[in-house]
């Protein structure tokens, strides 16, 4: 009898980490009742790691936490990576063609692979992510079956920094094993995005405490990845300096200012000794500063602001208020809060929540990486469900209709099939 599988992943980010198993049945659904999360300070900065003994230390809890819950005990996860270094980088490859023989899907891997070997001086390459073909010099969707003497490939190889995976490689050297490393913003806008938003011109934009993350889809595939150093802590730090304040008071104050983008029309009071007028101030100019940054990403991709139809908006700091309507505002784009993927059933509602979107992105992704009859737990009796244990709350409510998952192109396809390539040939040297 086939058995359900269970995946794991964690999104090791600036302010916290996040833990969670989704279990996938034979017919395909998945759902997610198992979370846990640890907050953190002063251990990753910008997205990398910086004291890995005591990031390892929070794994391990976060691991045993989940353990908790089920009949069985975590052998591998799958582990998000994003960070300030993270970007991308466009590369092409032509190769020469007999005439007399159709393109084949292991022609197009083998190409991919090669461009994947490129090196970009003092990065890494993390992924690879394909934009276009060409056969003959005519773009095509679709250059498997068809007969051409030469083929170009346009990708985009997704860089950082070497120190921001081999701190992840020594956080998960306790023990479990890191079943492959998912690029964060690829796998949220692989499940966030609907198909048409990334074939018109979408741009995913990810404020966190520390770094936004701007990715630009058109014509269906990824266009451009950046990672900005800033987000939500750079403007409670403007509170906290401006108004002399420890870091935890400028935080409650940032949270309790109710139109903290229009200080014209905020109410005035006093919030932890610190006037809600001067602290939306002081919010609004640095909120600004990152939507200037965000807009600036569209002419660095190459692009105008006509050839983004949506903007879709995710992280922890996007929750404040009037965000949205202000982004809309500067930029003339219509913008949308991001939700969890329509692939999954969260089954607990305590832990179904936007700030959440990453993880839950990464399980997903993670479900169709897992082979046949694979999975991320050892089950200590097979005959057990898995125990329901919500980590934030005791009480479950009944589980949603299962949301059909849109299928997949021919670009995805071979985008992964050229990622389990990649990952077979453990990534290019330096």
């Amino acid at each position: 009898m086939e058995q359900n599988q269970y995946i794991v992943a964690l999104e090791i980010g600036s302010s916290k980490i996040v833990g969670a198993i989704a279990e996938k049945s034979p017919s395909g659904l998945i759902s997610v009742n198992q979370l846990a999360e640890e907050r953190l300070s002063n251990c990753v900065r910008y997205g990398c790691v910086q004291n890995v003994e005591n990031i390892k230390s929070s794994v391990n809890r976060i691991i045993h936490e989940l353990e908790r819950g089920i009949d069985g005990r975590v052998t591998q996860v799958f582990v998000g990576i994003s960070g300030r270094s993270l970007h991308s980088e466009m590369t092409e490859e032509n190769r020469g063609l007999d005439s007399q023989k159709s393109i084949t899907q292991e022609t197009i891997a083998s190409i991919i692979r090669e461009a994947a070997r490129k090196q970009i001086k003092n990065y890494e390459t993390i992924d690879i992510v394909p934009c276009a073909y060409f056969v003959d010099k005519a773009e095509t969707p679709e250059p498997v079956g068809q007969f051409g003497s030469s083929i170009k490939i346009k990708a985009n190889l997704i860089v950082a920094k070497p120190q921001l995976k081999l701190n992840l490689d020594r956080v998960m050297s306790f023990g479990i094993k890191a079943r492959d490393y998912i690029v964060t913003p690829l796998a949220v806008g692989r499940e966030v995005l609907k198909e048409s938003e990334m074939s018109l011109g979408a741009m995913l934009v990810d404020i966190g405490a520390e770094t936004t993350t701007v990715s630009i889809y058109k014509g269906g595939a990824l266009a451009y990845l950046m990672t900005l150093p800033m987000g939500g802590r750079n403007i409670t730090r403007d509170i906290m300096n401006g108004a002399n304040v420890l870091e935890e008071t400028a935080e409650q104050v940032k949270k309790n200012i109710n139109n903290p983008l229009d200080p014209n029309n905020v109410d005035v009071i006093d919030i932890e000794g610190v006037k809600s007028s001067d602290a939306a101030n002081y919010m609004a100019a640095r909120v600004g500063e990152i939507i200037a940054n965000i807009k600036q990403q569209i002419e660095y991709a190459g692009m105008t602001d006509a050839d983004i139809r949506t903007l879709v908006l995710i992280g922890g700091a996007a929750a404040m208020p009037g965000l949205p309507q202000k982004i809309e505002e500067i930029l003339k784009i219509k913008v949308r809060m991001g939700q969890y993927p329509q692939s999954l059933n969260i089954t607990n509602h305590a832990i179904n929540k936007p700030e959440y979107i990453q993880v839950f992105s990464l399980l997903a992704c993670g479900a169709d990486m897992l082979s046949a009859g694979e999975t991320c737990i050892e089950r200590h009796s097979f005959e057990s469900p898995m125990v329901q244990q919500p980590v934030v709350e005791k009480q479950k409510e009944p589980a949603e209709e299962p949301k059909k998952k849109p299928k997949r192109g021919l670009l995805d396809k071979l985008t992964q099939l050229a990622k389990d390539l990649f990952t077979e040939d453990n990534e290019p040297e330096e």
